[in-house]
């Protein structure tokens, strides 16, 4: 099982932060979160990029037990 860990608005529309989930690809990892988490977590996975152990990664990527999946929405920031 992979650990999947999330941040900003991706943590916020899970709820959570992390979470460890089965999957042999990071598509198939995605898709048992977006099952957990619902559609908010659907609409805001379309902007994000995702990386397997500081990795940029696609979709059909392998996933082992060992790895870490990030979910890493774009953010924008400073002063006004």
């Amino acid at each position: 099982m992979a650990v999947l860990r999330l941040f900003a608005s991706a943590r916020e529309a899970a709820g959570r932060g992390s979470d460890v989930l089965d999957g042999e690809t990071v598509g198939e990892v995605l898709d048992r979160a977006v099952d957990r988490y619902g559609a908010a977590f659907a609409s805001v996975l379309t902007t994000c990029k995702v990386w397997v152990n500081g990795d940029e990664a696609e979709r059909s990527s392998a996933v082992s037990p060992t790895d870490e999946v990030a979910v890493l929405p774009p953010v924008s920031g400073g002063c006004a």
